[in-house]
């Protein structure tokens, strides 16, 4: 009897463990609910042009790491009014209406002061697009509530972090009609748009397997106090969770490589994580000198590195790397293996294959210079010049507003919105369960088989001018 009991409290503990699991990685319904169709398609935002904006008008919401910048970058746009600002620290608002100063522009409606600001900014009539750089687990929240007032959303990434989220934001913008952009910067960049246009152009054959990644040592960052992430979010999610946290930095470009949710879709994933090698070790060096760190002390902090494979419906294959703590030199990866050749970045120099051997340097700056698609050579040099890790936060914010202000489809719909911040959840929980297979959802409900690739040729559109941006 006592080792029959002692079994059944087993599994009463690991069967609530289990449902804490899935409660957090899916939401409050139901795990295989959300995982399904969850219904018919209410309008498929794939390929859909909004009517056009003459004017865009911005409201930002989150002036910590990220906003200021965007704001700025912004400010270079012509076609955009920045109206409005928002935090709940009122003296990041003061800060960032310095930048308008110096633009010249006129001082934007102050939205701050409290935790929810960002409820009255999205009820403004006189805003088009909501600019979210908050803490993860507002995105979708603001994403939503944004959308349901009648506004566009671009969000920074992820865009959501349960698959239960993924589908509100799918269901919210099928309903509203109105556009739900991941800020998913990576996908701008100077070779990732070259790959990109390579592979449309077929020089690479039919893709059969890509990689990218996230390594990047963010120990420094996670664990600064002051000038860092607010109230210390990130690293809450490092204490708190195990799996790829990060993964559409190297998984965006690479997806639209391969024609996700327009033409192929990932199909499954399995996700192995080591264990933590050096977040506990650091903090508890931290909390002996600080106790300010003692309550960080003796967390489930994610292991070092994460591998997550994804197999797609038509067989091809997808490796997602995430490492944040090892004292490596920063890489994205970026692999694109097709049956007619290769191109991969990080480390650096980018290279390109035909065969067994990589192109010359010369033989790949003809390829650079003939296949460098048109959205690079219109508004690439400027984009270097306003900056934004390199040029391509330039060139994605830009393209955004070209798009709503011709009335084109966006780059990013909210499908891939979803399809790309489910990773982190799933890996989740293919970690957790020993690295057991887990499906991914099909969120634009089988209309990836006749959703058309993304157009980035700028055959339409390019008429955004960009004010002086001698600084």
């Amino acid at each position: 009897m006592a080792f029959n009991r002692r079994k059944f409290l087993q599994k009463i503990t690991l069967g609530s463990a289990a449902i804490g699991l899935s409660s957090r990685l899916f939401g409050e319904n139901d795990a295989t609910a959300t995982l399904s169709s969850n219904g018919s398609q209410h309008f498929n935002m794939c390929g859909y042009a909004a009517p056009k904006l003459n004017t865009v008008r911005i409201g930002f919401v989150g002036l910590g790491m990220r906003g200021p910048d965007a704001v700025e970058r912004m400010s270079f746009i012509q076609g955009v009014e920045i109206v409005a600002l928002c935090d709940k620290y009122p003296e990041r608002v003061k800060k960032t209406q310095e930048i308008l100063k110096k633009a010249n522009l006129p001082a934007a409606k102050d939205y701050s002061g409290k935790e929810d600001s960002w409820k009255k900014m999205c009820e403004d009539p006189n805003i088009d697009l909501i600019y979210s750089c908050t803490p993860w687990h507002l995105h979708t929240p603001i994403a939503v509530y944004a959308m349901e007032n009648g506004k566009h959303v671009a969000t920074e990434v992820p865009a959501a972090k349960t698959i239960d989220e993924c589908w509100q934001l799918v269901d919210t913008s099928e309903k509203t009609k109105k556009h739900c952009m991941m800020l998913e910067n990576c996908c701008y960049d100077f070779f990732e748009l070259l790959t990109l246009n390579m592979v449309r152009n077929g020089l690479l054959g039919e893709v059969v397997h890509a990689e990218g990644a996230y390594i990047h040592d963010l120990r420094w960052l996670n664990f600064k106090k002051t000038d860092g992430y607010a109230d210390m979010w990130r690293l809450k999610e490092n204490a708190s969770r195990n799996g790829n946290l990060y993964p559409t930095h190297g998984l965006g470009p690479i997806a639209q490589c391969l024609n996700i949710n327009r033409g192929d879709k990932m199909d499954h994933l399995v996700s192995m994580s080591t264990i933590d090698f050096q977040m506990n070790d650091e903090v508890k060096d931290l909390a002996a000198k600080d106790d300010f760190f003692t309550d960080y002390v003796n967390k489930p902090y994610r292991g070092s590195m994460n591998n997550t494979i994804i197999k797609t419906a038509k067989g091809k294959t997808m490796l997602i790397q995430h490492d944040v703590t090892s004292p490596r030199p920063y890489s994205r990866i970026h692999l694109v293996s097709g049956t007619k050749g290769i191109a991969q970045k990080w480390p650096s120099p980018a290279k390109i294959a035909f065969g067994h051997s990589w192109l010359k340097e010369s033989e790949f700056k003809e390829i650079e210079d003939k296949w460098t698609p048109p959205i690079v050579k219109h508004v690439g040099e400027i984009a270097k010049k306003v900056g934004g890790h390199g040029g391509m936060d330039f060139i994605m914010d830009w393209r955004l507003i070209d798009c709503l202000r011709n009335g084109l489809a966006l780059d990013q719909d909210v499908y891939d919105a979803a399809a790309w911040s489910c990773i982190a959840p799933l890996s989740e929980a293919s970690v957790a369960k020993k690295s057991k297979t887990t499906d991914i959802p099909d969120f634009t409900r089988g209309a990836w088989k006749t959703n058309q690739p993304i157009d980035t040729s700028l055959s339409k559109g390019a008429t955004t001018e960009i004010r002086n941006i001698d600084k």
